[in-house]
């Protein structure tokens, strides 16, 4: 039997502070992104999604939430690595002011439907100012918010 290694390395952690978060990428740069930053960037809008638990219980349901494509923004910091190779080992850490952590890896963002659809929410009815979050809507449980 081969042994398995498993090395991990980030692309960017993204800590959120409500109207702002940070984002540290591979290289140890940080860079601040608020609400203001978020409006250059192509707005998204889900007109009505349920948000289920872990277990996929149905929990609330969000409504006219408007949001920017998560890879949008991590395509603005910029990194030292450009090998696609090296790049397929990195992943993001979204962690929220709770310490709630949601991972994607550099290919599930930037390689597959997953980046199509992984927002950082803006605002939602009901919600205007709850601060920054992220959703994967195409999630079987896409965790309480």
């Amino acid at each position: 039997m081969k042994n398995l290694t498993v090395i991990l390395f980030f692309f960017a952690s993204i800590l959120s502070f409500g109207q702002s978060f940070e984002i540290i990428n591979s290289d140890n740069e940080k860079k601040v992104i608020t609400l203001d930053d978020l409006k250059a960037f192509q707005k998204h809008t889900i007109k009505s999604l349920k948000i289920t638990n872990h277990l996929k219980e149905y929990k609330s349901t969000l409504e006219n939430a408007n949001g920017v494509l998560l890879r949008d923004v991590l395509s603005k910091v910029s990194s030292k690595e450009k090998s696609p190779k090296v790049l397929s080992e990195y992943y993001i850490v979204c962690i929220a002011e709770d310490n709630y952590k949601v991972v994607f890896s550099w290919n599930e963002i930037f390689n597959t439907a997953v980046g199509d659809t992984a927002l950082i929410i803006t605002d939602a009815k009901d919600r205007p100012n709850d601060g920054i979050s992220t959703l994967s809507p195409t999630d079987f449980a896409t965790g309480d918010m």
